[in-house]
């Protein structure tokens, strides 16, 4: 009996738009490279540019990218990376990204990469943001888009923003949980040492009023809760396990993830819950219980309130579309020319 031929991986094409900043993509790349067992990767990961040779960084040396724009034409995902807060958008680029995002694919931008996706006319009526130091001329320069001042990543549908450096991380962690689902994501969050998925609506740690104090890390008391989410856990159950007060672990909290230990908790559990949903069988109390989320009312009023759907119905829709007919039936990208 054969064996049933291995989906297609999902094709994402990065269009390094002078000047690129070299970490922004490199860390893209690397994220999503290493999706999916071996010799079987979920993505293909492809660089293009506008004008194929050297391209110039904001910092470094010059990027030697050798393929242009028709090697995005069949991506499945159009990634831009770079541009500047001023970018230079031509025609041809102008095009292929509205032809992409009119078609149904996705597209996103990163960090300045945003106003290159502004320019073309994809930001019209949405939601985005961007980098926290350029927030402000985004809002100014094109006041048809709804900035999103307190998010890391935006997604609007089929077309995605994010702030830069460490957002990005986040976005492509997104983007993993959305095509193969939580679990999947926090195994490729863990090879960049990443951590849990962080939610979108956390805000940008902008220039903190004061630096962390030295060796006072909450990363092992975030661990010690996260082994412990099925039972209650309290502020000051949390404070004591650092060795803090309440108010330094709050603060503490703030500095290093953006947000307040107790919601911090919460999407932890809503994430655990997802995972559970995908990949396990337990009833919805039984998620509950094993998330720390309580009963199976409680579960749905936090996952409606966090993903904007009911837990059956969204392990209804997983299963539906991760199932073995749905992936080997995935379209089939192009192939590409050299």
């Amino acid at each position: 009996m054969s064996r049933p031929a291995s989906p297609s991986p999902h094709r994402v094409v990065f269009i390094a738009v002078p000047p690129v900043m070299t970490h922004d993509l490199s860390v893209a790349q690397a994220v999503l490279e290493d999706v999916g067992p071996a010799r079987h990767s979920a993505y293909r990961v492809d660089v293009a540019t506008p004008t194929p040779g050297l391209v110039a960084t904001v910092t470094g040396p010059a990027l030697a990218i050798g393929d242009g724009l028709d090697l995005a034409e069949h991506a499945d995902t159009v990634f831009v990376i770079g541009g500047g807060p001023q970018p230079r958008v031509g025609e041809r680029l102008r095009a292929l990204l509205r032809t992409a995002a009119e078609s149904g694919r996705r597209v996103v931008g990163a960090c300045t990469g945003v106003f290159v996706l502004a320019e073309a006319g994809l930001l019209d009526g949405r939601r985005a943001t961007t980098h926290w130091h350029v927030l402000d001329r985004l809002a100014r320069d094109f006041p048809q888009i709804e900035v999103e001042r307190e998010a890391l990543y935006v997604d609007d549908g089929s077309v995605l923003t994010s702030a830069g450096a460490a957002a990005i991380v986040e976005l492509c962690l997104h983007l993993i949980r959305t095509d193969h689902g939580a679990a999947v994501a926090a195994a490729a969050g863990s090879l960049v040492v990443a951590g849990p998925v962080r939610p979108a609506d956390q805000p940008q740690p902008v220039v903190p009023n004061r630096p962390a104090a030295p060796g006072r890390s909450l990363a092992a008391t975030r661990a010690w809760a996260q082994a412990r989410l099925d039972i209650p856990i309290t502020l000051a159950d949390l404070a004591a396990h650092a060795g803090v007060s309440e108010r330094t672990l709050t603060r503490g909290f703030r500095t290093e993830t953006g947000t307040s230990p107790l919601r911090w908790l919460l999407h932890q559990r809503v994430d655990l819950a997802r995972q559970l949903l995908e990949t396990t069988d337990l009833t919805m109390d039984g998620v509950g219980r094993r998330s720390g989320l309580g009963s199976a009312d409680s579960l749905r009023r936090h996952f409606v309130t966090r993903l904007g759907v009911p837990p059956s119905a969204y392990r209804t829709t997983w299963r539906t579309e991760h199932s073995p007919s749905a992936l080997t039936t995935a379209s089939t990208p192009a192939p590409r020319t050299v």
